[in-house]
């Protein structure tokens, strides 16, 4: 697959704990991966330039983000945290935010930043996880800065792209970082390695286009938001999984629709086949419910989407938050 195993292609950097790892993919750039990537343990990262420093993301829980932030300090030697970037608005790559210094700069979309100002989930979980996710002690911090197109930070010798793609995708305000002088891309949540790909609150379509334009930058490493590093040998593959699933759940809708069932009783109908292997499968069930909201022109309901997802599995969503 390409997939860069851990301590393999990404030197480790700064610290190791049994939660996360740091990794400098290239000079001065690094990732933080947490497995298994599922439900809440995302990916991270940090960008150390000459002068400044910029994290991209933070993580779900106090515990987890002060893990990251550690590491993050060790491998930037001293270099200030000046900016931090939040790919999109889901609480395991925001809810930390209030634990970076007071002086950093945070950067998201415009409607990453509206939708984490609306979120209720960092004021108590609901019950759809097992076990319920305790955030720890962080408050609500939104972005200082929000884009809407395209931005550059520039970290003395290094220069961090931010960029949108152009619509909804994994939301309607993802942002990617990409490093032209380095050929490393931050993907967010526009590609989850190795693990079930979540759009119920972007867009199957726009999801599929996005990895278009994701392999327009032609990278030679990538860094998802969830799941192991993705070297350029196996963006491909990567990329090509994506497809197929996308479409997968396209023609899933379009069965259910055309038989009159609800999302819940297409996803029943359906195998997955190749993907019966991933985790988190259940959220066949969430993207079903973005594509009929799609084809009806109406609003998701996201609490009706989570409450078929578990029953769908017949139980409460695992994580290791």
């Amino acid at each position: 697959m390409g997939q860069a195993s851990l301590g393999q292609g990404c030197p480790m950097s700064a610290r190791t704990t049994a939660d996360g790892r740091l990794h400098e993919l290239v000079p001065g750039v690094h990732a933080w991966v947490q497995p298994d990537g599922s439900w809440w343990v995302n990916n991270a990262g940090l960008v150390r330039g000459r002068d400044a420093a910029l994290v991209v993301d933070t993580c779900a829980t106090a515990r987890r983000t002060e893990l990251f932030l550690a590491a993050a300090a060790d491998a930037a030697g001293g270099t200030p945290i000046r900016w931090a970037l939040n790919t999109h608005q889901h609480g395991d790559h925001t809810y930390g935010n209030s634990l970076l210094p007071a002086s950093t700069t945070i950067i998201g979309h415009t409607l990453m930043r509206a939708g984490l100002s609306e979120d209720p989930v960092i004021d108590g979980c609901p019950p759809f996880w097992d076990p319920v996710p305790d955030w720890g002690p962080v408050v609500r911090r939104l972005p200082d800065l929000a884009v809407e197109g395209a931005v550059v930070v520039h970290l003395g010798e290094l220069d961090v792209h931010l960029l949108h793609p152009g619509g909804p995708a994994h939301t309607p305000g993802d942002l990617v970082a990409w490093l032209p002088d380095r050929r490393v891309l931050f993907t967010g949540d526009l590609l989850f390695s190795g693990l079930t790909p979540l759009v119920f609150m972007g867009s199957v379509t726009g999801a599929m286009r996005a990895l278009d334009w994701i392999a327009a930058f032609d990278p030679a490493v990538v860094v998802p938001g969830h799941g192991p590093v993705v070297e350029a040998t196996g963006l491909g593959g990567v990329l090509a999984e994506h497809r197929r699933y996308y479409g997968f759940v396209a023609a899933t809708a379009e069965r259910g629709l055309a038989a009159g069932l609800s999302p819940l009783e297409a996803a029943r109908t359906a195998d997955l086949g190749e993907f019966a292997g991933w985790a988190d499968s259940e959220r066949l069930v969430l993207n079903l419910h973005r594509a009929y909201a799609d084809h009806h022109g109406t609003d998701l309901d996201v609490i009706a989407a989570f409450t078929d997802a578990t029953a769908w599995l017949g139980g409460p969503m695992h994580t290791h938050v």
